[in-house]
């Protein structure tokens, strides 16, 4: 019986990766990976040949993970996203919870997030958090209500650079005059934290019109 690693891999900057994370994908002979064609930068950038790569992304985790337990009873196996640690937001817990249900060990590196990079990164409270993901592009303002509740935490989110005004303005709808922090392009050459109160953020955002790159959006009641 094979292992599953679960290996993170930078979120931007190519040298933001371990050593042992480099150990393991230079010693399986498969990579599951989201998308192959990013897999395959990193992999060159590291001079990392012949590996057997096996796309494994939303929607069809389900229809890939018989073929990954195929290659498990007798392989070790690596799965990687495009960016960050497998599962958080990505694909990979299916995958991962089918091993444990069928006694496959299952080893987890630890490396990059965009959660915890932005969290520190903000200023706002670290104590307590919470990670939402992506609010659901239909019901947001219920989303945003039910996070409400969690007035005690730093509430975390992923969110398309296209939306984030929008979201922005519905979390001062909702939240009210709240801290807030938008961290986009992290560990990239154009990195930046906009902080502040919610209307100065929104403010600020709409001088420049659309954001770009990957962004996430932190809002806290406590400051």
């Amino acid at each position: 019986m094979g292992k599953l690693y679960v290996v993170p891999t930078p979120i931007g900057n190519l040298k933001d990766i371990t050593l042992r994370a480099l150990e393991v994908l230079r010693s399986v002979n498969y990579i599951a990976c989201e998308d192959t064609r990013r897999t395959l930068i990193l992999l060159n950038h590291y001079n990392i040949k012949g590996k057997k790569l096996i796309s494994y992304y939303e929607p069809k985790e389900e229809k890939q993970i018989p073929k990954i337990m195929k290659v498990l009873e007798k392989e070790e196996v690596a799965l990687v996203t495009d960016a960050g640690t497998p599962a958080i937001s990505d694909p990979g817990y299916r995958l991962i919870r089918r091993c444990i249900e069928e006694g496959v060990e299952v080893e987890v590196l630890p490396g990059p997030s965009a959660v915890t990079t932005a969290l520190v990164g903000s200023g706002l409270p670290t104590d307590r958090f919470l990670f939402a993901g992506f609010p659901p592009k239909k019901g947001t303002r219920g989303f945003l209500e039910e996070l409400k509740t969690c007035q005690e935490a730093t509430v975390i989110l992923f969110e398309s650079p296209k939306r984030v005004l929008k979201t922005l303005q519905l979390v001062r709808e909702v939240f009210g005059e709240v801290s807030v922090c938008v961290a986009r392009e992290l560990t990239k050459i154009h990195e930046e934290y906009i902080r502040g109160s919610v209307s100065e953020v929104i403010e600020e955002i709409s001088k420049r019109g659309e954001l770009k790159g990957e962004v996430v959006i932190l809002i806290s009641e406590k400051v």
